[in-house]
């Protein structure tokens, strides 16, 4: 007797059918055995006897996840504890992953990180700097289901047709420019204001 369900010894048979026939199988063809044998394996309850199996006959999860090539915390949850622990944990994952958003909240107050940085013209990183140098303020919203967004806030954000300030005010020059006194006259340039 087989360790394999009927469905699966089904897949794995084809698939060697297929390898029998050699290169002249139609790729699709060789695609659909391949997937069908992979379906199949992973809907088998072999792989949840023989972890049962091995942790029965003394091997530990660390050992049962390398054979599977997973890693001990995804071993464990997919086969550690009888059907029904099992059949739990699943459907609560399921839980979450129907209750939990898509997307990310329209209506949050201030800007993302990237939104401010392509507001501003500059990196996600140049808007981490300035919220280090106190130029942005930031926070982290959360929301009541646990998620948690980091919002910039500047006086711009909050007036879109604000003008945006550079990271560093403009020098303002010790004395007004001197106007030369004709197209010609250069040397009036170089000359100092008179007080």
């Amino acid at each position: 007797m087989t360790f394999l369900s009927a469905d699966a010894a089904r897949a794995l048979s084809r698939l060697v059918e297929l390898e029998a026939e050699g290169p002249e199988v139609a790729p699709l063809e060789r695609l659909r055995g391949i997937r069908s044998l992979v379906t199949a394996l992973e809907a088998d309850p072999a792989s949840l006897a023989a972890a049962r199996a091995a942790v029965e006959a003394g091997a530990t999860w660390d050992e049962v996840a390398d054979a599977a090539g997973l890693s001990p915390a995804a071993a464990k949850y997919r086969w550690a504890g009888d059907d029904d622990a099992i059949a739990e944990r699943q459907e609560a994952s399921r839980r979450r992953k129907r209750d939990r958003p898509s997307s990310v909240p329209t209506d949050l107050p201030g800007e993302s990180v990237a939104e401010a940085a392509k507001r501003l013209g500059v990196t996600a990183q140049a808007i981490y700097q300035r919220v280090n140098r106190g130029q942005l303020e930031a926070r982290t919203i959360e929301l009541p289901d646990g998620r948690r967004y980091k919002r910039v806030f500047t006086a711009a954000a909050d007036d879109q047709t604000a003008p945006v300030e550079p990271a560093t005010a403009p020098v303002e020059p010790a004395s007004p420019p001197v106007e030369p006194a004709s197209p010609v006259d250069t040397a009036a340039l170089f000359r100092a204001p008179e007080d």
